[in-house]
Order: structure tokens, then C-alpha cells, then sequence
């Protein structure tokens, strides 16, 4: 990440590296002597919370600003969903062509949006196996970059290894982690997933229909998966929602069904 001095001042790095030359005391190695932007033990402390939320936000916005990244197609799913080559049985080998069409659709997002320079309708998952594997692999096919948005999890949740190294990045909060998603997203897209995929889905469908977030396609892949896990009309019929807010998403079975409703990259800005 790029650190342009903008200022006459010593800059931090350089008192960090002197730190850890200066003599060896009983004041120096106490943790009171160290720089508080250095201490692990400090920055970790309860009271420090919304710096930590601050540091998270702000990590990931000014290294997308600095990969010049603009826009994003966010893919959401299931990191249970195998690709078809490694599916064996079960209910979610049954889901493995939802992998396919993944990853089929990265790759027709990322070469329309390599045509523009590539920093409009990049692919964003939550960087991760199965539906995110296979939106970051398809990218990578493409020959061009994708963004992962991974997260701190007992289990499931390394990288996989077709995100951009530069733009693979780590959350502890939940909530940071799931603005980045949105912030720049000009679609999204859900594929089948299960209690984390559908936090994402509804949080992000309250955000649009709240109007705390402008309206872009929201395509749910797989009509019979949805309508089978989710009775829609019921929510209109009992006065949940409005009969209008269902038309806020829409069903697609194809990734060239997708690219259709989410159209082609916004041209390059002038200069850009």
C-alpha cells in the first residue's frame, strides 16, 4: 500500500524500526515504553474498539482506492458448494453446478469489465471455498483481478488461492466486513448458501428497501432453491412487506442470464 509523505514530520515507520534497536532496560521492555500504534497488547484492549472498527474500515477502502478498484459485482454462496470435479454425493453435490455457473459468470463480468481497464464490475466474495472460489477462480481466468473479503472463522473460512494476493483481505468484524461488500456494488448475486449466505441476502435487501442503499440487480440464482426455502408471497400476503418489495430481486437460472440484467461496465471516466 502506498505511503506518500504528505508532510515534513518523521514518518512512523522509521521510529518503529528504531524502537526495536534501543537498549535493553527494565523501562524499555516495559509495555508502557512501547509505541501505542505498535503494541499489540493496547490496540486489543476493550476500550479500543471503535479504533479497531475505524482501522478495519479504513484498511480495505484505501487499498481498493489505491488498486483503483471503482465498482464491484459482489457473489455470494455457499462455502459448501464444491466444483463438479470434486463433488461426490449428498445434497450439496447436488448443488455443484451452482459452482460452475459462479465461476462462468466472474468470468464473463471480468472480460466486459478488462475491456473498460478493469477497475469497473470487479468480481468482490467473501474470498473463501465453494460459490467464492469459484467467482474468484473464474476472474482469475479471465485474466484479470477479483476482490475477497475473508474472515476470521473456527473453521472454513482460509483464502482460496484464485483471489488477488493485494486484494485478499481479513476481517474480525462482521459488520465492516459486510459494508465493504456493498460500498461500491453495482449487483448482487446470490447463490445458494445457508445461515451466513442468507444474513448477507437479507441484510443487504433491508439496506434497499430502508433506501440506505440505491437499488442495483439482486438476482438469486436458482428460482426452485428459493421459492423451496423461502415462502415470499407469504411475507406480502400477512403485510410484511410490500407487494412491491419483491419486485427488489429477481430469479435467474444462468450466468448469461445474470450478465443481461446487470448490463455492461460504466464507461471510463475521462482521463481515467
Amino acid at each position: 500500500m502506498s505511503q506518500e509523505r504528505r508532510h515534513s514530520f518523521r514518518r512512523s515507520p522509521e521510529d518503529m524500526a528504531v524502537a526495536r534497536t534501543i537498549p535493553d532496560t527494565p523501562q524499555t521492555r516495559s509495555p508502557a515504553y512501547r509505541l501505542a500504534f505498535a503494541d499489540e497488547d493496547f490496540l486489543t484492549r476493550e476500550e479500543l474498539r471503535p479504533v479497531r472498527l475505524q482501522l478495519e474500515l479504513l484498511k480495505t477502502e484505501l487499498a481498493l482506492d489505491e488498486a483503483g478498484i471503482r465498482s464491484t459485482i459482489v457473489l455470494m454462496g455457499s462455502a459448501r458448494i464444491p466444483a463438479p470435479e470434486a463433488a461426490q454425493s449428498g445434497a450439496a453435490a447436488r448443488l455443484a453446478r451452482y459452482y460452475e455457473e459462479a465461476r462462468r459468470l466472474a468470468r464473463l463480468v471480468t472480460e466486459a469489465s478488462l475491456k473498460g481497464g478493469g477497475t469497473e464490475n470487479v468480481i468482490v466474495t467473501g474470498g473463501g471455498p465453494g460459490i467464492m472460489e469459484a467467482g474468484n477462480r473464474g476472474a482469475a481466468e479471465a485474466g484479470g483481478r477479483s476482490v475477497g473479503l475473508n474472515i476470521v472463522l473456527p473453521h472454513e473460512q482460509a483464502p482460496n488461492r484464485w483471489v488477488t494476493p493485494e486484494l485478499c483481505f481479513n476481517f474480525h468484524y462482521f459488520a465492516i466486513r459486510k459494508m465493504h461488500f456493498l460500498m461500491r456494488a453495482r449487483a448482487i448475486c446470490i447463490f445458494p448458501g445457508g445461515f451466513g449466505t442468507l444474513d448477507e441476502m437479507f441484510e443487504s435487501l433491508t439496506l434497499i428497501q430502508t433506501g440506505r442503499m440505491r437499488r442495483v440487480p439482486f438476482l438469486l440464482f436458482g428460482r426452485a432453491f428459493w421459492e423451496g426455502l423461502i415462502d415470499w408471497a407469504s411475507l406480502a400476503a400477512n403485510g410484511l412487506v410490500a407487494a412491491a418489495d419483491l419486485e427488489l430481486f429477481r430469479y435467474v437460472e444462468t450466468a448469461e442470464e445474470a450478465v443481461g440484467l446487470i448490463g455492461a461496465p460504466p464507461a471510463p471516466a475521462a482521463g481515467g
